[in-house]
C-alpha cells in the first residue's frame, strides 16, 4: 500500500542526512510504502527495478540451492542495503535470491534512473551506497566463514541465542536450518540432542532456552 509522500523521510535514513538539498528534494518526493510481514519483494530471475531503502522493519534475503535447500544470506534493516539490488543496478544482473519481509516494514524504492543520476551527481549519495555495499560484502564473508569452518552445533547455538526473545525462539526446525545454512533433518537431530541434555525444550513452532550458559559455551567451542 502506497502512502502519500512524507516530507523529509530522507533524514530518517542513516547516512543520507548530508545529501545536497537537490538530492534530498528528489528523494523526499518518493512515497514510502508500508509492506506487511511475509511479503515477497523479489524472486530469482526478476530484473532489478530500483534501490530499496528500509526505513522501518526487516527484510530477509535467501538463496536457494539446486536441491531446494535455502540459506539466509543477510537481513536488510534500517541503514543497510541489499547487495543484490546494488549489483543489479550497477552491473545489470538479475536477482539470484528471494527477499521476504520478516516484519511489517516501511520501504522506499529509488527507481533505477534516479539512482544512477544520484550516483553520478552526489558524492555523499555515492559514498552511502558504496559504504553500505562494503559492509554487506563483509557480512557475507563472515557467513561464508561460518558455514565453511564452524560446526553445525556451534552455529545453531549462536542462532538460538541471537533469536531468543524472553528465552524463547519462535521458529520451526526448517526456519532454523535456513538461518544457519543446514538441513532441517540435521537441525532436528541437534535440537533433540540438546533437549536430552536439558539445554533446550522443544514445543510446537518454538524452542525454549533452558541453559543459556551452556549454549554460549557451545557457540564459542569453535572460536
Amino acid at each position: 500500500m502506497t502512502q502519500p509522500p512524507i516530507p523529509g523521510w530522507s533524514t530518517q535514513a542513516p547516512g543520507l542526512s548530508d545529501l545536497s538539498p537537490d538530492s534530498r528534494r528528489r528523494l523526499d518526493a518518493l512515497a514510502p510504502m508500508t509492506v506487511p510481514k511475509g511479503t515477497a519483494l523479489f524472486h530469482p530471475g526478476d530484473a532489478v527495478q530500483g534501490f530499496v531503502i528500509v526505513l522501518d522493519g526487516r527484510v530477509d534475503v535467501f538463496l536457494t540451492g539446486p536441491t531446494g535447500r535455502d540459506i539466509l544470506l543477510y537481513a536488510v534493516e534500517p541503514g543497510q542495503s541489499c547487495v543484490q539490488s546494488t549489483l543489479g543496478l550497477l552491473g545489470g544482473e538479475d536477482y539470484s535470491g528471494e527477499a521476504l519481509t520478516r516484519s511489517d516494514s516501511r520501504l522506499v524504492l529509488i527507481p533505477r534512473a534516479l539512482f544512477l543520476t544520484l550516483m553520478d551527481s552526489d558524492a555523499q549519495f555515492r559514498s552511502f551506497v558504496f559504504h553500505a555495499f562494503a559492509q554487506r560484502l563483509q557480512s557475507m564473508m563472515h557467513l561464508l566463514e561460518k558455514v565453511a569452518f564452524t560446526r553445525v552445533e556451534a552455529r545453531l547455538a549462536q542462532c538460538l541465542l541471537d533469536r531468543a526473545e524472553g528465552g524463547v525462539v519462535h521458529a520451526t526446525h526448517a526456519e532454523l536450518a535456513v538461518m544457519i545454512g543446514s538441513a532441517r533433518e540435521v537441525v532436528s537431530r541437534r535440537l533433540d540432542a540438546l533437549a536430552r541434555r536439558g539445554i533446550v525444550a522443544q514445543e510446537r513452532g518454538q524452542v525454549v532456552l533452558r541453559d543459556a550458559d551452556a549454549l554460549r559455551d557451545l557457540a564459542q567451542s569453535d572460536s
